[in-house]
């Protein structure tokens, strides 16, 4: 299996994190965020340190780390030791954020029209519904 590059890393570490997939996410002063995440897919687990994704992408925001670990417990430990030490240095900010995640644009289910789920939806059973199951001659 080949080994992925770290701006590689990086980018699937912050889809994961904007997919909702962090385990734990703190903010930290300075609009930074250290999240504990586990890839689905490798299942290796990672804690990640950065500041906001202003360019969607384009560029890696600087001070952005990680650290790969192969088990969930061990980055958990991990995890734990940064943001003691962030809360010793008065940098931690708040230890269960999701602020700036995903686009604010795409996030959430889209609604659509209160009454869209009406008596006119086909979908919906109507007064005929009691009829199933039953036989007519």
């Amino acid at each position: 299996m080949e080994e992925s590059s770290e701006e590689q890393v990086i980018s699937r570490l912050f889809d994961l994190e904007n997919d909702g997939q962090a385990a734990q996410r703190a903010e930290l002063t300075g609009e930074r965020f250290l999240s504990l995440i586990q890839d689905p897919t490798s299942g290796l687990a990672y804690v990640f340190q950065h500041g906001l994704d202003e360019t969607e992408g384009a560029e890696v925001p600087p001070g952005t780390e990680f650290w790969q670990y192969s088990t969930l417990d061990e980055a958990a430990r991990a995890y734990a030791q940064l943001l003691q030490e962030d809360r010793q240095t008065g940098e931690l900010v708040e230890t269960d954020s999701e602020e700036g995640l995903g686009d604010s644009d795409t996030d959430g289910a889209e609604v659509r029209d209160r009454y869209s789920a009406s008596d006119e939806d086909l979908l919906i059973g109507g007064e005929d519904e009691d009829k199933v199951g039953q036989q007519t001659d």
